[in-house]
């Protein structure tokens, strides 16, 4: 038929030759003579054939592809990450398949059986939010496939892990706000079922008590997603509250920049009448006016190093490696929202 894919046996008949001849001629194996290894290339060549990867993955059991389930790729934190794991995996000859829960368990539990059929060498994961049990995950553990989590983990499997200290980052936050003179400080928080949005409000709290101010629960609002339009409600909240806040702490900068334009609708002013800060230090928070101060959570920096934990469980997988957690340094960047003369004691 015009236009099929030429096979190995193609390549038989019209050399009057054994499948197993001419695919140890392909493999330039020894026991093939020189010219006629030489024939076999020419003729394929010729005709067009390359080699079946996946029969020749089917056959070896092994393939050279990870696969990354990642919640959304239209974040831009996701989409860091998978740009430093593919950067690493196509130095070491890995390809990278992509695969995209939307936050979905359903979708996620999906994604792991096509991923269990397709034999992938190795899988990169970071839960969706609607994950609370991640049993559909032990099985690759059985398989003895290396699974490696970012960002929002599993403790409840043997696996290895790259994470931020979201405690610690948001506790730095919180404070650096306390030194600019706020007292007020709100949160606009992502989802608590959720652990590392659960250790920022943590952290929040635990900054406000280190300097002996009080924690209200009415300056604190929880969102499903952490998008825009979520910080700009947040905000309007907050700014119908009795005593205002002087400070506002988003968990994530994309809420940040909706809080900052829902308090300039308000005609306050950023930061002299209230400050703003972020978590993730995205590309639109140097764009905003004004600019947002943020933690920068090393999204890039997180994905090279999972996949180099992955492809060493790859590759010396005889070699029993434990699993280990990585915990990668975040950097607070001071912009213009905050950017007010410091405290003095």
């Amino acid at each position: 038929m015009p236009g099929a894919r030429v096979t190995i046996k193609d390549l038989a008949k019209r050399m009057n030759l054994s499948v197993s001849t001419i695919s140890r001629a392909l493999h330039n194996h020894p026991s093939i003579g020189a010219e006629t290894t030489r024939e076999v290339w020419q003729l394929a060549k010729q005709l067009g054939y390359f080699p079946n990867s996946v029969a020749s993955n089917l056959r070896r059991r092994k393939t050279n592809m990870i696969g990354v389930i990642v919640p959304r790729i239209d974040i831009t934190f996701h989409s860091y990450v998978i740009s430093g794991v593919e950067e690493i995996a196509y130095k070491m000859g890995y390809n990278v398949t992509i695969y995209q829960s939307r936050d979905s368990l359903e979708r996620e539990i999906a994604i792991t059986s096509i991923l269990q059929t397709n034999m992938v060498a190795g899988i990169i994961a970071c839960l969706a939010l609607e994950t609370q049990n991640c049993s559909h995950f032990s099985r690759f553990n059985s398989l003895r496939v290396p699974l490696v989590f970012y960002d929002r983990v599993s403790n409840d499997l043997e696996a290895s892990k790259v994470i931020i200290d979201d405690f610690d980052a948001a506790s730095r936050v919180t404070q650096h706000l306390i030194d600019t003179g706020c007292r007020k400080i709100a949160h606009i928080a992502g989802c608590q079922t959720t652990s590392i949005f659960a250790s920022r409000l943590e952290g929040y709290k635990a900054a406000l008590l280190r300097n002996n101010l009080a924690f209200d629960p009415a300056m604190v609002y929880c969102t499903s997603n952490l998008t825009y339009e979520e910080g700009a409600k947040g905000a309007r909240k907050l700014l119908k509250l009795p005593e205002l806040p002087d400070g506002i702490f988003c968990a994530n900068d994309y809420t940040a920049i909706g809080a900052i334009q829902a308090i300039k609708k308000a005609n306050l002013k950023i930061p002299d009448d209230i400050a703003v800060a972020g978590f993730s230090n995205y590309p639109v928070s140097t764009i905003i006016e004004p600019a947002l101060t943020t933690i920068d959570d090393r999204a890039f920096e997180m994905g090279k190093t999972a996949a180099r934990m992955l492809i060493r469980q790859i590759e010396e997988r005889d070699a029993n490696i434990a699993s280990e957690t990585v915990v990668l340094r975040t950097d607070l960047i001071i912009r213009e929202s905050t950017r007010r003369e410091p405290v003095r004691p």
